[in-house]
């Protein structure tokens, strides 16, 4: 490390920040959000705190206490989601695009649920997507959390009601990105 510093200093002119600066194997640092696998082939992946960061970022947008409408709400998702995908593409992150749709459908249907307070607001909001009868009582009338009652969910709020609200899919993008050029 020393002699790095000495060269970088010494003859290139440059400062060199100590705090930032190591030596050390590619897969134990990281690199603007990247850092690579031990595999030896040079994969490129997310950094876990990248991952960290695009979570909390994406709580802050769907919190359950941000009185904005559920467009707005999509809205903002969608420009976060294009852009970081567009950041971010080069790594190999397809699982962990996936896992996060899933988690991002399921902050919006709690959101969603939150909404919805009062037991016949949630009576006409589940009749109108078409839940059996038995299973719009039993929800409706549920003293469970928004995040438990976003599980129970899933089935009347899946993946095409969230395409129709204009949600945009952070796997759809990644996989577009990934494409080599000349192909679609």
């Amino acid at each position: 490390m020393e002699s790095v510093i000495h060269f970088v200093e010494g003859k290139l002119k440059l400062k060199v920040n100590r705090e930032k600066s190591a030596v050390d194997r590619p897969w134990k640092r990281k690199f603007l959000g990247f850092s690579f696998l031990s595999n030896r082939q040079g994969t490129i992946r997310l950094a876990p705190k990248t991952i960290e960061r695009f979570k909390e970022r994406i709580r802050a947008i769907t919190s359950r206490t941000r009185p904005v409408s559920m467009e707005q709400r999509i809205e903002e998702l969608n420009r976060y989601i294009m852009g970081w995908t567009g950041y971010f593409h080069i790594a190999s992150a397809k699982n962990h695009c996936e896992s996060l749709d899933q988690w991002i459908r399921r902050r919006l249907r709690m959101c969603l649920w939150k909404q919805w307070k009062r037991v016949r607001t949630r009576y006409r909001e589940l009749r109108a997507l078409g839940v059996p009868e038995f299973a719009v009582y039993m929800m409706a009338n549920s003293r469970r959390g928004t995040w438990e009652m976003s599980r129970n969910l899933n089935n009347a709020l899946d993946t095409p009601f969230w395409e129709a609200q204009g949600l945009k899919s952070l796997l759809a993008r990644y996989l577009e990105l990934r494409q080599p050029f000349g192909t679609a």
